[in-house]
């Protein structure tokens, strides 16, 4: 059986690419195709993988800057040929779905989310560009929704990592998605030290992940906030913080772990896909406050893992992290509701599905 990954690009270890990183385990060997790459800049496990790049590697400085690379991406990836793949296997939250495989191929895509720029953040993604640009990237982006929604006629089988993201993906592409949560390495991420009363936020400083509103959450309830996370809003987050808020940058896995350690509750103040750093909160015996209708619901249930806020909003995000704080929770019930969502849970669930798909010989 000749299996290959398709991933929309390798620049660092996001969630996404934890995704790829198990799923890539049950495929030693299988070459991985991406947009561009940055080498040394993902796990060892996948640098070794042969890593074949589109044409746009060539123009992304080395890896390094990429994403004003976005009108191009659709004709990247569809640039890819597979001539002896029986088995295409693409993980997505840009364009890596819209692959060609060839006749024959089975292709199975794991959707992180749909096209997030073309779809429910176009309004934000827009409103990055000077006033008199708009009309132009308001064209692009209809022709990427356009582009999307066809391109993933060419998927024969559609997983998604929440239930959020199956409603998107029925509501978008009018195609039904398997529920397969993403694995979490809920053994490395344990109970342990000293709880102190502040808050944390764990995000990368970009406008969707509303860390202003988790600025004025904390200072609402009179809570320290720690902010774990950098990108581009970092100066104007800062210069908006209040005194009792610390940004501590991207910190290693060690400094993850205590951080998540030591905060009361994390704080997840934006609608998230999915949310793997809530199951590392949990994994950590860190209680959750979190949304409705969010990929956070998944993991928590209100009153067994934390709270969820039912708007977005300060006053009603405020009354839950009140609620969270307001008792104890046993960092052992907290780490059992994690472990749900483990490494070897996601790969059981995965190698099901092949076996369902009549991928026995791999999935064995």
């Amino acid at each position: 059986m000749r299996v290959a990954l398709v991933h929309d690009w390798l620049t660092g270890m996001r969630g996404g690419e934890w995704v790829l990183h198990e799923i890539a385990r049950l495929f030693p060997g299988a070459p991985i195709y991406t947009l561009v790459h940055r080498p040394g800049s993902v796990s060892r496990e996948l640098e070794e993988h042969p890593i074949r790049t589109s044409w746009l590697q060539a123009l992304s400085f080395g890896g390094r800057r990429w994403r004003h690379l976005l009108p191009f991406m659709p004709a990247a990836i569809e640039s890819f040929t597979f001539p002896n793949a029986d088995l295409v296997i693409s993980t997505s939250h840009a364009v890596a779905k819209g692959v060609i495989p060839p006749p024959g191929a089975f292709h199975l895509s794991y959707i992180h989310t749909p096209m997030r720029y073309a779809w429910d953040q176009r309004e934000r993604y827009l409103h990055g560009f000077p006033r008199p640009l708009r009309p132009l990237i308001q064209m692009e982006l209809a022709h990427l929704r356009q582009w999307d929604m066809v391109s993933s006629a060419r998927v024969d089988r559609l997983m998604a990592n929440s239930r959020l993201v199956a409603w998107r993906i029925r509501h978008y592409w009018n195609r039904p998605a398997e529920v397969v949560p993403p694995p979490v390495d809920t053994e490395f991420f344990t109970p342990g030290g000293e709880r102190g009363d502040h808050l944390l936020t764990v995000a990368a400083l970009v406008p969707y992940k509303r860390v202003e509103l988790a600025m004025q959450v904390a200072h609402t309830i009179g809570r320290p906030l720690r902010i774990v996370g950098a990108g581009p809003m970092e100066s104007r987050l800062r210069h908006m913080a209040p005194p009792d808020v610390t940004f501590l940058g991207w910190v290693t896995r060690e400094e993850l772990r205590e951080a998540y350690r030591s905060a009361a509750a994390l704080l997840v103040p934006n609608v998230e896909d999915f949310g793997m750093v809530t199951v590392e909160a949990l994994a950590s015996g860190t209680p959750v406050v979190g949304l409705r209708a969010s990929g956070t619901e998944d993991i928590v249930r209100p009153g067994r893992e934390g709270a969820l806020a039912a708007e977005p909003t300060v006053e009603s995000l405020s009354e839950a992290a009140l609620q969270v704080l307001g008792r104890r929770w046993d960092p052992a019930e907290l780490r059992d509701r994690a472990r749900v969502f483990s490494r070897e849970a996601f790969l059981l669930r995965f190698r099901f599905l092949l076996d369902r798909l009549g991928f026995r010989e791999i999935s064995g």
